[in-house]
């Protein structure tokens, strides 16, 4: 079959988000045929380029989503009215309703979303109109930058900003939104301009998504708008897989020091209701975790549509250190990962001074390197906290002394591998307040090593019984986790044993290309794009798409055309090729691999 895999900022950029995923999944499935649709983040992630994409990757089209050039297109009355109106309803949505799909969704902390009240009417059944008025809207607003090729002009214009401040000082709308000042609503019309950019792409026709057999979105928000219209003007059906809910990154990146109160409102509101659509069109939704499930059944996802697929780990690089675990010291712990005050190394810091007291020979190897400018300055803060904490060290007099934790990177003289650092201690360690899928821990399994972790996001989904859990930062509960394994080998050989068995029976990268070769076929089954091949003279051809015509391949004649069946009216015109769309600003770039 034909899969368009869509992109925002990853795959198959150097630099890109769960780009070795990406990769590996479309590596392991050779036996489709892979369009890759992706919108870049920087022009510096652009400049980086591309990694080597195998030969069943037969296009590849890419728009850059950090910016975008007036397309110069003039809307004549009537498309200044369509605009208007659908913006208009776009932004009436957003300040009447809490942002997601149901009565009241989730905050960044799982509470009720924006100010915690529910529909235009106080309703379920208000808030279900108010997702069907989202929807219209957002159609409206791409069938109009389908028929006048681009809407980037009329999204920075002033009317677009007097649209919102009307919705925004109409009666019923929320308090919040009420409140907003002209620098708020010209960040808000910015963020939705950038944010609706693949709105104008020219992606969506028969040459383009139209003509494959499913959309494969690698995230939520701006990633899986593609496939959202590639759906509404094709009926092509959409998976969608989160291994991070970008809505809850939304939530976590836009605090109090980040906007104002009405900014936060109304852009919440803006990412709920999209949220809600992705999860209420797509045929199946693929969370990483347990976690990210549940955040999307907060947000609308129907649950039979809901299938967990882990991220998959390459199993052989680790599996020497995990076939041969007694190569690690005794009395060792082990932190790997980037340092940053998420991470909490301070609590560890303080926990193994605790550990210290009961253990006086144990050491601590913290290996990882800082995450951008704020990491660079938290390692440093965790270095001099180190030094306080714990001063050099030395047997006699006349020896050097030296300190029991020890900062290092990967790839240098103690740990030239990922699997050497994990090789070099007996128990491994993760202190963090935050977690998504915590990779570190199933890397640890992979290696056979008993794990002592903070109970957040994923981790005691990822561990089940192969390692202790404690409160995040709690650093007594932390070191007498850790002082009960390094006092008892045997418990810590058995759970390491049992870590490396759940490791390889759920998070390999096999496991996770065979759960999704499953799953585009189940897709596929239930929901088949019907294509009508046309003739010379534009009749349909009956018996014209047989059941081989998914083998990647050229099976229909070369006069025949191939349009999906309920597609857009222009792509069902009697000439013998598509109707052209007018190039955009953000128009692809294509290259044929």
């Amino acid at each position: 079959m034909r899969i368009g895999l869509l992109t925002e900022g990853g795959y198959p950029y150097v630099s890109g988000d769960a780009r070795l995923w990406c990769d590996r999944l479309v590596r392991g499935l050779g036996q489709h045929e892979f369009d890759l649709y992706a919108l870049s983040r920087s022009r510096r992630q652009e400049d980086e380029g591309w990694l080597p994409l195998p030969p069943h990757v037969s296009r590849v089209r890419t728009a850059p989503l950090w910016t975008a050039e007036e397309d110069g297109v003039t809307y004549g009355r009537r498309a200044r009215r369509r605009f208007v109106e659908s913006y208009g309803e776009l932004a009436a949505v957003l300040c009447a309703a809490p942002g997601i799909g149901g009565p009241a969704g989730p905050g960044p902390d799982g509470e009720n979303g924006a100010d915690g009240e529910n529909g235009a009417d106080g309703s379920g059944a208000g808030a279900g109109q108010l997702a069907d008025r989202f929807s219209s809207a957002l159609y409206g607003l791409a069938e109009l930058a389908r028929d006048e090729g681009g809407l980037v002009g009329a999204l920075r214009s002033d009317s677009a900003v007097r649209t919102l401040e009307r919705a925004c000082r109409a009666p019923g709308a929320l308090g919040t939104a009420r409140e907003a000042r002209v620098p708020d609503l010209l960040a808000v019309a910015a963020h939705l301009e950038r944010a609706l950019r693949p709105l104008s792409l020219d992606w969506y026709g028969d040459d383009g998504l139209g003509a494959t057999d499913l959309c494969h979105a690698t995230a939520g928000g701006p990633a899986a708008l593609p496939g959202l219209l590639a759906r509404h003007f094709s009926d092509v059906p959409l998976l969608v897989t989160e291994y991070g809910v970008q809505l809850r990154s939304h939530y976590l990146a836009s605090g109090p020091d980040a906007a104002t109160p009405a900014m936060r409102a109304l852009l919440a509101a803006f990412h709920g209701r999209l949220a809600a659509e992705v999860y209420g069109r797509a045929a199946i939704i693929t969370p990483g975790n347990a976690h990210a499930r549940r955040w999307q059944e907060r947000c609308g996802a129907d649950r039979s549509r809901i299938r967990t697929v882990h991220p998959g780990m390459e199993a052989a690089r680790f599996a020497e250190v995990g076939e041969a675990p007694d190569r690690a010291d005794p009395d060792t712990l082990v932190w790997v990962g980037r340092t940053e005050p998420s991470k909490d190394l301070v609590s560890l810091l303080h926990a193994f001074a605790e550990v210290r007291k009961e253990e006086p020979k144990a050491r601590l190897r913290v290996v990882g390197a800082p995450a951008g400018p704020e990491g660079r300055a938290y390692l440093g803060h965790c270095k001099a906290l180190a030094a306080q904490l714990f001063p050099d060290e030395a047997e006699g007099v006349h020896a050097v002394g030296d300190n029991p934790v020890a900062f290092e990177e990967i790839g240098g003289p103690e740990a030239p591998t990922l699997a050497d650092a994990y090789a070099s201690g007996s128990v491994v360690v993760l202190s963090s307040v935050v977690e998504g899928f915590p990779v570190g821990l199933v890397e640890a399994m992979l290696c056979a090593r008993p794990t002592v972790s903070t109970d957040v996001g994923a981790v005691v989904e990822v561990i089940g019984g192969t390692g202790l859990v404690v409160p995040p930062r709690n650093p007594r509960a932390l070191a007498e986790a850790c002082v009960a394994l390094l006092r008892d080998p045997e418990r810590r050989e058995r759970l390491g044993a049992a870590a490396r068995a759940r490791a390889l029976e759920l998070f390999t990268v096999e496991q996770n290309v065979a759960a999704f070769h499953g799953i585009y076929l189940e897709i596929v089954s239930h929901c088949p794009v019907r294509r009508v091949v046309l003739d010379e003279a534009g009749e349909p051809l009956p018996f014209a798409a047989p059941a081989e015509a998914h083998v990647p391949g050229r099976w229909t004649g070369p006069t025949a055309r191939v349009v999906s069946r309920g597609g857009p009216g222009w792509a069902l015109g009697a000439s013998l090729g598509p109707t052209p769309v007018r190039a955009t600003p953000l128009a692809a770039t294509e290259g044929a691999l």
